[in-house]
């Protein structure tokens, strides 16, 4: 493979307009690059040096749904015509061509090569000058922190990758993958260096903290603990549909996750909210007690680098029953995962909602005083419901309209939820399985079930996907414990719509009798395509899983340039 330098930078000033892009990607140009000099003038000018990292982060907001939860058995994408980014990845068909990889992958390096030039910046304004030193710290540690967490995500993505720590790397480092275990310990000293100057709490949640950084740092040793693949135990099952040999965990590294939730948690700065659905939603933005770190948005044309498209992707056509949504769930059967006295299954899978802009009465009094919508079969499925804007006096009713749900609600990066089930996993693997249920049922009492006298690892398997479900790790999980192959073959054969009755309108009219013919099914208009593209997306991800989806392919650079990199396996 003839090798190209990664130029960071220059990816940074590229226009991408003659890329395709799809409805839920209003691209603008790619974030200006700060004019580099060898030290700052003012505290102000260090300040918005390292705000620099932060708007290639808002571009992937929900680009990781599309990536992440499509890769899964309980998601399809509908974005655009099967051959198009968001339905490959949901087909099990993702490539080095596919536009998500590609926009996750550069882009997370974009936001490096500004914290890099953050880094050294700070390295030359210690000297004097007119700059308040804790400004200068508090710059490089946000800087540090944002590039800690920018490798997590690629080295949970694509394994090994490059370190590239500065804005004069060489063309070997830029395209040389590196060992896991060294990017993980470049994780580390980055978040750990960061703590030490971060505040201790930061009211302005996509602020970094010292609660943030301890966060991401148990995130980041909980993986570590797994003993993340290798690339050539990767190849070794790339062909396959087998998943990897069981996990045996590094002790040490879940006593560090242990640490590190136990400091957030210790802090006294943060808490469950007393309602699950109290997270969810611009009111809870910088003021939940449970959000520790997010990625701000104001919205597409408000400043925003991009608007987080979570609120529009799920919910594109709102209560046009008819269209098929850019992403949302494979299956009717989903809701039963959740239990009907579980407190989050209507904000996380609904089956009905009220529009706002449809009153039944002139002064409405309640939630039953607007038209009613279901989303359930013979029309369509359910919904995901944590990122719609809803009414504020009643949470059953949601604005119709496109400007009633614009694209300016916060990426929750981590919130106090997922420490717990962090310490709780880590508990488990170190053999206490009792204080692990502790920790678990702190979660389960906010959602009305029962108490948990011990923790297996099926409970805990469920409590992550019930908790953060559509959260963007249901993934990420599922690598972590080396099922992924297995989930998608045994769970995706049980949904509904996997049935041979929904692989063609003609199949399903023979089952259900067609349209306003008397009979039970013909009473009610039906979409029938719709299932016939959800029974086609279910099928192609049981044929096409195999173990190379364990990692994404290394794509190309944002103008199509090949970036010199060694190649995943299977890719």
């Amino acid at each position: 493979m003839k090798k190209k330098s990664l130029n960071l930078a220059a990816l940074a000033a590229i226009l991408i307009s003659s890329l395709v892009f799809y409805s839920c990607e209003n691209e603008s140009d790619p974030p200006s690059v700060v004019t580099e000099e060898s030290v700052w003038k003012s505290d102000q000018e260090a300040l918005a040096t390292v705000n620099a990292v932060y708007p290639p982060l808002q571009r992937l907001s929900s680009s990781y749904s599309f990536l992440l939860e499509s890769a899964t058995e309980n998601t399809i994408s509908f974005e655009g015509a099967d051959d198009e980014a968001g339905p490959l990845v949901s087909l099990f068909q993702t490539d080095i061509n596919n536009w998500y990889p590609t926009k996750v992958f550069n882009y997370l390096y974009v936001s490096i090569n500004e914290a890099n030039r953050t880094v050294a910046k700070a390295d030359s304004s210690y000297a004097g000058g007119n700059l308040s030193q804790d400004v200068i710290k508090l710059a490089r540690a946000r800087a540090k922190f944002v590039r800690g967490l920018d490798y997590l995500y690629l080295t949970q993505l694509w394994g090994e990758v490059p370190l590239i720590l500065s804005t004069t790397s060489s063309k070997k480092e830029q395209t040389e993958r590196q060992s896991i275990d060294k990017v993980y310990e470049q994780i580390v000293q980055d978040l750990t260096e960061a703590e030490a100057d971060l505040p201790p709490f930061d009211q302005t949640r996509s602020n970094p903290s010292k609660g943030a950084a301890n966060a991401i740092l148990a995130r980041a040793y909980l993986t570590w603990a797994s003993k993340p693949l290798s690339q050539n135990e990767v190849g070794a099952i790339s062909g396959s549909k087998t998943d990897p040999s069981a996990v045996t965990w590094d002790t040490k590294k879940l006593e560090k996750a242990v640490e590190y939730a136990d400091r957030v948690i210790n802090s006294g700065n943060y808490k469950l909210e007393n309602d699950f659905e109290d997270n969810f939603g611009v009111p809870a933005e910088n003021r939940s007690p449970e959000h520790i770190f997010t990625i701000h948005h104001d919205g597409d044309g408000q400043g925003d680098a991009q608007g987080n498209h979570q609120t529009h992707c799920p919910f594109t056509f709102r209560f046009d029953l008819y269209q098929d949504n850019h992403i949302g769930p494979a299956d009717v059967t989903l809701l039963d995962r959740f239990s009907d006295k579980d407190k989050r299954k209507r904000f996380s899978l609904l089956t009905r909602l009220y529009n706002q802009d449809e009153p039944l009465v002139n002064s409405p009094q309640s939630a039953s005083d607007y038209k009613e919508y279901h989303y359930v079969y013979p029309i369509t499925s359910p919904r995901v419901g944590k990122y719609i804007h809803r009414n504020s006096k009643y949470p059953e009713v949601a604005p119709g309209t496109e400007a009633g749900q614009p694209n300016n609600i916060n990426r929750i990066e981590i919130r106090y939820a997922e420490v717990l089930l962090i310490k709780a996993e880590a508990l488990l693997n170190l053999g206490k399985a009792t204080e692990a249920a502790g920790v678990i049922n702190e979660l389960r009492k906010r959602a009305g079930l029962s108490d948990l006298a011990t923790l297996t690892q099926k409970d805990l398997e469920n409590e992550w996907y019930l908790e953060l479900f559509f959260e963007q790790k249901h993934w990420l999980n599922l690598v972590r414990w080396r099922k992924l192959v297995n989930t998608v073959l045994t769970e995706t054969p049980k949904f509904e719509y996997y049935k041979e009755d929904y692989k063609s309108v003609e199949s399903q009219v023979a089952k259900f009798g067609p349209e306003n013919d008397g009979t039970q099914a013909g009473k009610v208009k039906t979409n029938y395509p719709f299932f016939a593209k959800v029974y086609k997306h279910l099928h192609s991800k049981t044929t096409n899983v195999s173990g190379r989806f364990y990692r994404f392919p290394i794509p190309k650079g944002l103008s199509g340039n090949d970036l010199g990199i060694e190649q995943n396996p299977g890719y």
